[in-house]
Parts: C-alpha cells; structure tokens; sequence
C-alpha cells in the first residue's frame, strides 16, 4: 500500500506554529485512523500496521509527534506538558480535516490517546492503547506495587536530567540508546530511530516529555467513556499486571483487554498482526 508524506501545522499558544511531519496512507474518503508513536520512535513504528489498515479501507495518518518532528521541536521542558502534547494530536486531526478518527497509540502516544479520548471525546471515535494503561491505573500501581516501582524507575533519570540521559545515551555510537530496543525491534528501524535522534537535539528534546510530567494534567485524567481496547504483552519491561489489570476501572464505555502472552513493550514491531486484528475487532 503506497503512503504518501505530510506536515502538519499545529499551533501552540506560546510556541507558535509547530509543524509535525506525517506518513499518511489508504483511500482519501476512509474511515480516518490516527497512530501515535511512543519512545524513542517515530511514525516508522506503524510500518508494519498501516498497511493492513489501509487495505481494510481506512484513511491513515501516523504522526513523529513534538520533539520528534524538526519542525516541531521547542527547547523548554514545559512546551512538553500533557496538555500540549494533547493539543498537538486535536490539531493534527484539524490539519487532516477530520473532525474525528479512531485513535490508535503506542507508550506516550497511548498516554495522549487516553487524555484526548477522556478531555475532548467527540474527537475519538475509539481508543486503541497499546503497552500503557490509563494514566491513573499506571498511577495507582507505582503507590500499591512494588514490582511497577521497579520497572519505572528509569524514569526517574530522564525526569530530573533529560540533557544528561541523552548524553548517556549516545555514548560509544548510542550503545545505550540501541539497547533500549532490545532484540524486538527490527535492525533496520533501529538505526533509523538512532540517525534521527543523534541530529541536534533531537533525543532530549524526546526526553523532555519524561521531564515535563506533572507539569499538565494526566494525574487527573478522567475516566474514558468511548469504545477502547487496551492490549499489554505480558512480558512488558516498563508495564506490570497491577496496571494492565487496573485499567478497567477506568474505563467506563464499552471496553476490552488483551494479554498477549510472551510479547514484550514493542507490540506494534513484535506482532503488528494482533495491533491490527484488536483494532480491527473494536472499529472495523
């Protein structure tokens, strides 16, 4: 299925016009789909799940969202404030003209796809999350679960010394960055996601979402009352069963969690195929 490149215009009230580039694919009169990329990747992480889509008749567009795309890259930590990053997915979906699409996102682009489903649900006609629960699940299990203190505390590093952690990272031909990955992600892709993140300041200013939390309002996230699936790989290193279980109690629409077995983090790479038939059972 061929794609075709965009950039979005998005415009943020103190940062002015942002330009966010896109990978957009299928037929122009499809149900509109939006995929959100999550760290350190970009739109090349839906590779494998676009095409699928596009061939069941959707309209597609992934988006490198702030931090990620050049155009769109600002140097404060708090340009990187849920709120904003919310915004940026409600504009791009302005920027394609659709007044709504199914959301689909993956790590931080399952976060905002949970803040946009829950602050402006007229926008999601379904949620499709990937890896990580609603924002106050994963909350709830850092205070009650030992095991999610354990495997979140990376965060801590790229929260108090995003500048830092990307100088870390980058060392020896980015030995830490590749690491992140693990064996689960494709070579290639990898050193795609590494030649974009050693330009400029490309990989802080992606940390900077790290650094920016509590800044905006995801603690308070509300509840999500549209059609959403939550899928979780059971061998997840950032994501425990106390969140992935405590999802549900967030959600209160129609709702659906899959528990793939043996998979890890990186479901859009390991099995693009259960993204797609999980989507596909909740919006197709």
């Amino acid at each position: 299925m061929p794609t075709e490149t965009a950039q979005l215009i998005v415009e943020d009230p103190d940062y002015g016009d942002l330009v966010l580039d896109a990978v957009v694919a299928g037929a122009d009169d499809g149900m509109p789909v939006l995929l959100l990329h999550g760290w350190p990747q970009t739109s090349l992480s839906w590779s494998r799940v676009i095409p699928p889509l596009a061939s069941s008749g959707f309209r597609v567009a992934a988006v490198d969202q702030r931090g990620y795309s050049p155009g769109a890259r600002p140097d404060e930590v708090a340009a990187y404030a849920s709120d904003r990053l919310v915004a940026d997915a409600a504009n791009a979906l302005a920027a394609l003209g659709w007044e709504s699409a199914h959301v689909v996102g993956h790590d931080w682009g399952a976060a905002v796809g949970w803040n946009l489903a829950a602050r402006q649900p007229g926008l999601v006609r379904s949620l499709t999350a990937l890896s990580v629960p609603h924002p106050r699940a994963l909350a709830d299990a850092f205070r009650t679960d030992e095991k999610q203190r354990e495997k979140s505390e990376y965060m801590s590093f790229f929260r108090t010394a995003p500048a830092t952690a990307a100088k870390v990272l980058l060392r020896e031909d980015a030995a830490g960055l590749r690491d992140v990955y693990g064996e689960h992600v494709h070579r290639r892709d990898v050193e795609a996601y590494v030649e974009l993140l050693t330009e400029d300041d490309a990989l802080e200013a992606s940390l900077r979402w790290y650094a920016a939390m509590g800044l905006g309002p995801e603690a308070s996230t509300p509840n999500v009352g549209v059609p959403t699936t939550f899928v979780w790989g059971t061998d997840d290193v950032a994501i425990g069963e106390t969140a992935a279980l405590a999802c549900a109690a967030y959600c209160t629409g129609p709702y659906e969690f899959r528990a793939l077995q043996g998979r890890s983090h990186w479901l859009p790479d390991e099995d693009p195929d259960a993204v797609v038939d999980a989507f596909l059972a909740r919006a197709g």
